[in-house]
């Protein structure tokens, strides 16, 4: 059994108090407080960027900007990339052309990619294309107000050195993307795990884990400036490992999670993501012990076959996976959601082993999944050893095959809520109606009910009485 790492006594009690899916584009909201510049940021891709465009927010409004939703009339245009996928690149390639049409308009504005596309494609950006000022990667957003400084003067700005220490653990986040109820803590940064087909150990540089400390004290303001639920967020939560400066303390990420769940029972613990070789039972058991740590995990498998699994470097195979599925179901019941990643059609995939895939989809039966076909990535072990020989329409018919089965069973794990009362965290409007109410339960099903009397932030006991692939339906009971 694990114990919790810490009590809350070293906490600050004057300190003033004070985030998605892979796809999800997002616009910081305006802050409007007269500062002399205008900075727009638009992120794109995964909750980590989500989080970073936070934190960049937060650098830039302490060296004079207002954060504005009208792009048109930014001084600074930051665009926080995303890698992972060819598709995503060029995304934001459209967008910078589009960018740059205002800027010809307003000679004055600064553009600036940040993040993984910054890292990976810098010469391209400043000496190739010439279509930004500035290129930032995500180890060197201290760094900005210097950068921006070099532009104003005719330089061009980059920097995009990767670090083996930095965790931004000292800076508050600018909460613009939040909706004030839910909100993300970075806990650790880069990864450690060279899977074949990925340029995130490339982009964001080698795993480091960030003080506990910081991360309660940054919980703690969170409840304490009304927030309801946090997601502890990393490449790899489950390899988290911090050591104080001293040795005397030792903290992994089953006691990081139970001392954030014991900060206050109204807050909700959620992480994301988690590596099928590192979670562990001692996970598992601190989830099982705490009603607010929600029973969802995001568990990318990307195959169901060993040696398709093996060739993307994933080090373990499906026996493994399997197990860790058995291990969940047995420890926190069936009603735990489970969620994965698959990759359709990677490199020598055969039809044999795309029928595993879906075989394995048949033994989990996941509440949701991240379905793509393979995208070959430059500077990859894939890239670099592997051909990419399976022909982008035998791609697409696997991929569309998984989404087939995926959509069934979403279906039917969102019908065994029909029936029940869920607990739900009312997150914002129905975005079909201002009579309804939308949030989600333990297990990050999405729950709309009429608003009544109900407001952003309150528990409410919801009685489902229909359910679709994505939604579940009903009325709230006392």
């Amino acid at each position: 059994m694990s114990q919790p790492l810490l009590t809350l006594d070293f906490l600050d009690k004057a300190a003033a108090p004070e985030h998605a899916p892979s796809g999800e584009v997002r616009v910081s909201a305006a802050t409007r407080t007269g500062r002399p510049r205008s900075l727009y940021i638009e992120s794109y891709g995964c909750q980590m960027n989500f989080s970073d465009s936070e934190i960049v927010s937060s650098i830039l409004y302490d060296e004079g900007f207002d954060l504005t939703e009208d792009l048109a009339t930014a001084d600074l245009v930051l665009l926080n990339t995303c890698s992972i996928r060819e598709k995503a690149e060029q995304t934001v390639r459209m967008r910078l052309k589009q960018i740059n049409s205002h800027k010809k308009r307003r000679p004055g504005m600064l553009v600036g990619v940040l993040g993984c596309m910054a890292e990976r494609l810098k010469s391209k950006f400043l000496e190739e294309e010439k279509i930004v000022d500035l290129v930032v990667g995500p180890d060197a957003y201290r760094d900005l107000p210097q950068l921006i400084s070099q532009v104003d003067g005719g330089q061009k700005g980059v920097n995009v050195l990767l670090s083996r220490e930095e965790t931004y653990a000292d800076i508050t986040p600018v909460r613009l993307n939040s909706n004030g109820v839910s909100a993300f803590i970075s806990i650790m940064r880069g990864c450690d795990n060279m899977c074949s087909f990925c340029v995130v150990p490339f982009t964001r540089g080698r795993e480091r884990s960030r003080d506990a400390h910081s991360i309660l004290q940054e919980a703690s303001n969170l409840v304490a400036a009304g927030y309801k639920e946090v997601t502890l967020l990393g490449q790899n939560v489950d390899s988290y490992k911090w050591t104080s400066a001293d040795g005397t303390e030792h903290v992994n990420f089953a006691q990081l999670l139970e001392s954030v769940a014991l900060i206050s029972p109204a807050l909700r613990v959620r992480f994301s993501t988690s590596h099928p070789k590192d979670i562990t039972d001692e996970v598992l058991h601190t989830m099982a012990r705490h009603e607010n740590i929600c029973k969802y995990i995001h568990l990318p498998a990307q195959s169901g076959n060993s040696r398709v699994l093996a060739l993307m470097n994933r080090t373990y195979d499906r026996p493994w996976y399997e197990d860790r599925v058995r291990k969940i179901r047995e420890i926190l019941g069936d009603d735990c959601a489970i969620s994965t990643d698959m990759i359709a059609g990677f490199c020598s995939e055969t039809e044999e082993e795309h029928e595993d895939t879906k075989s394995l989809m048949e033994f989990v039966r996941y509440d949701m999944a991240y379905q793509f076909f393979y995208s070959e990535r430059p500077g990859t072990l894939a890239a670099r050893k592997l051909a990419d020989d399976i022909p982008l329409e035998t791609k697409k018919r696997r991929l569309q095959e998984l989404i087939d089965i995926q959509q069934l069973h979403s279906a039917e794990r969102n019908k065994r809520g029909v029936g029940q009362v869920h607990k739900v965290l009312v997150e914002n409007f129905s975005k079909r109606s201002k009579e309804h109410l939308s949030g989600r339960n333990s297990q990050n099903q999405v729950v709309i009910f009429p608003k009544q009397d109900f407001v952003k932030g309150d528990y409410v006991n919801v009685l489902v009485h229909s359910s679709s692939a994505s939604t579940l339906l009903g009325e709230a009971v006392a």
